[in-house]
Formats: C-alpha cells, structure tokens, sequence
C-alpha cells in the first residue's frame, strides 16, 4: 500500500548487514504518534543495477524549500507521487551520488532534521516500514515501469529549510 508520513527523527544509521557489499540502505526511524517507530528505508545504491552490470549509483534531485509550520505527525494512504509531473512544472537537477557520501549526507540531514517526511510503500515485518522511497519507472536492472508511485523523502530543517529529495536509477 502507497503511504505517506510525517515524523519526528529518531534514529539515523546506516544498514546492518553480515556481507559489507550488501550494505545498500539508510535507515531513518521516526516516531509517529499514535503509530509508534516507523522504519524508512532508503536505498543508497542499487544493487540490482551492480548485479546487472549497470551504473549502482543513485541519482538525486534536492528541491529546496521554505517551511513555517513544523508539520504534525501522521501515516495515511497516499496514492504516490510521479516525478515525471513534477519535472513537468519545474526544472529538476539529479546529480550522481556515490554509496558512501549519500548515506552520510542522509544521516546528516536526519540527524539534524526537525520533521521527515516520506512517501513509499508500507510494510510490515517485525516493524512497521516504508519503502520503495525512489522512482519506480523501468531502470536499467528492473524492466517494470510503475507509474504514478514514486517515493520521496523531505527532511525539515530548524532554519526553515525544507529540502525534499528525489531518487532515480540508471536507466531512469
């Protein structure tokens, strides 16, 4: 199910895996009352496109905004977002991310973030979590072209900064 949150920082860190190669996410965990910890999981390269022989590297856009309300926290169904709508109405500027520097950026914003907020695929395991928080068109590693679900992450910063970013694939 397509969800979106908002919720107050709480944890920051990078993905325990036993492989190191397999390290592929940040994890920002937010509380979002009466819902509790929510996990978001965001892909820091794609392991797919690496196996696939492709470019791993994301592509992220920061659309930088003002905010003067902090926002109130929530989880709802959302129908997702579509970056081809939002390149349509502004310029939109990915740059290539390596893995390291953009789990340390992601965890440098959350840790100084006053709000996230997120947009993604609800699921549960042995927590509740969102994830799929990028493109979902056809890349090169995945040739299902899923319109209409982006995922999206907007950090709310205590300068009135609010800066949302965008995650794309090789191939997208």
């Amino acid at each position: 199910m397509q969800a979106h949150l908002v919720g107050i920082p709480y944890r920051a860190e990078l993905e325990v895996a036993r492989t190191p190669s397999h390290v592929d996410h940040v994890w920002l965990t937010v509380e979002v009352p009466p819902c509790g910890e929510v996990l978001i999981s965001v892909n820091t390269l794609s392991r797919l496109n690496l196996l696939g022989g492709h470019d791993p590297r994301v592509r992220v856009a920061i659309l930088v905004s003002r905010w003067e309300e902090r926002p109130e926290p929530q989880l709802e169904a959302d129908d997702g977002l579509d970056y081809a709508e939002m390149e349509a109405r502004m310029a939109v500027d990915f740059q290539l991310w390596e893995h390291a520097p953009l789990a340390e950026m992601l965890m440098a914003k959350a840790q100084a973030a006053v709000r996230i907020e997120a947009w993604g695929e609800l699921y549960r395991r042995e927590n509740l979590g969102l994830h799929q928080i990028h493109s979902r068109r056809a890349s090169c590693a995945v040739p299902v072209d899923v319109i209409g679900r982006d995922g999206a992450l907007r950090f709310y910063l205590p300068d009135g900064t609010a800066e949302m970013m965008l995650f794309k694939y090789c191939g997208q």
